[in-house]
């Protein structure tokens, strides 16, 4: 408990204090925001913001765990570890993106197939490490099977196919998630702190799901093995507690000067990083398809894109929404976008708390 409540503090206090010290910096540098012409006009004022904020969150979250963990005198955990690395290794292919767009100034990153193919590789490497290790208890950080709230009876790749091909099969399944994922909230990531303030909401409930399963763990909790009905069977959940927390106080931190008006942007290197924890979080804590809900937000942000993109192709050019992502549909509505930006929050957060919801219910019914 002491390492999560020092790692959120720490990388809260140091986003908090630290990030206009970043920008500055970075408009120094001329890392300022390439506004695209599709986008809404109001738009046109955030020309030269200072873009790759997600540099100091990604930071601020790195330094906000080992922080934690040294101050609590224990030793890192693998599961923990795999998560910083699914978040920089995503949010390093995003800084790329950024790099590239700022110093052409035009929205010509990096190509959609590179972004793919570099966030296969990382989730894959994830995949591989998260097999391979095993803890105290002899559990891996990930399981090979296919999970909702926890792992789903008949649905273990590696049962099902054998350990070799349902090693391959897992790895396409976690990269699968990844680039879902990181894709999705890089979509959502449109308007001042709306990105941000869902992803606190979404990765906030890891920290919650986390401190749940460690409590109810088959290993050392209210249970012991004998008695594993509703116990839970994963790696290290306390540690993937504070790891979220250590991404949510950085967040949190970052929001302050990432709302309405901004004075910098997350850009890919934030959303693709956030979505990567993110993903990493819900392959390690069993829950994968429960972040259809967790993440609802960005699940709807992502569907309306696809179908208006499908249905412009087909009516070659008309379209059922005025934009997308649906955030400038509604701008070119007319609404303000700080009122967007706090109803999406709202939709997020009952999204999160439907998620949450779920969780407990399944422990309660479980026989």
């Amino acid at each position: 408990m002491i390492a999560l409540l020092v790692a959120a503090a720490v990388s809260m206090v140091f986003t908090l204090l630290l990030t206009p010290l970043f920008a500055r910096a970075f408009r120094r540098l001329n890392l300022g925001q390439f506004i695209r012409a599709d986008t809404p006009t109001t738009h046109v004022v955030k020309r030269g913001t200072p873009s790759m904020g997600g540099i100091v969150f990604i930071t601020a979250s790195v330094i906000g765990y080992f922080v934690g963990k040294l101050v609590a005198q224990e030793q890192p955990s693998a599961s923990a570890l795999l998560v910083i690395l699914m978040m920089v290794g995503l949010g390093f292919i995003g800084f790329i993106d950024d790099f590239m767009k700022v110093s052409r100034q035009n929205s010509l990153g990096l190509k959609g197939i590179y972004k793919i193919i570099g966030t296969v590789i990382v989730g894959v490497i994830f995949a591989v490490l998260a097999l391979s290790y095993r803890d105290v208890n002899g559990l891996t950080p990930a399981s090979a099977a296919i999970s909702f709230v926890r792992d789903i009876p008949g649905l273990n790749l590696e049962v099902m196919f054998g350990a070799g091909v349902g090693v391959v099969l897992f790895a396409i399944w976690v990269a699968i998630i990844t680039t879902s994922v990181s894709n999705a909230v890089n979509l959502t990531d449109g308007l001042d702190g709306l990105a941000a303030g869902s992803a606190i909401l979404a990765i906030g409930s890891y920290v919650v799901i986390g401190f749940w399963q460690n409590k109810q763990s088959c290993f050392g909790g209210a249970y012991v093995p004998a008695e594993a009905v509703k116990c839970y069977t994963v790696s290290s959940p306390l540690e993937l507690a504070v790891i979220a927390a250590a991404i949510v106080g950085a967040v949190i931190g970052f929001l302050w000067w990432n709302t309405s008006p901004a004075q910098i942007m997350m850009g890919d290197t934030g959303s693709f990083g956030l979505g990567g924890a993110l993903a990493a979080l819900a392959i390690l804590s069993r829950t994968e398809l429960l972040l259809l809900f967790i993440g609802g937000l960005f699940l709807i942000v992502t569907g309306q894109v696809i179908v208006q993109r499908i249905y412009f192709k087909a009516t070659k050019g008309k379209r059922i929404w005025r934009a997308s992502p649906l955030h400038h549909h509604f701008e070119m509505k007319g609404w303000a976008e700080v009122t967007v930006v706090v109803r999406f929050w709202i939709i997020s957060g009952l999204f999160v708390a439907g998620g949450i919801g779920i969780f407990y219910i399944e422990w309660v019914l479980r026989d």
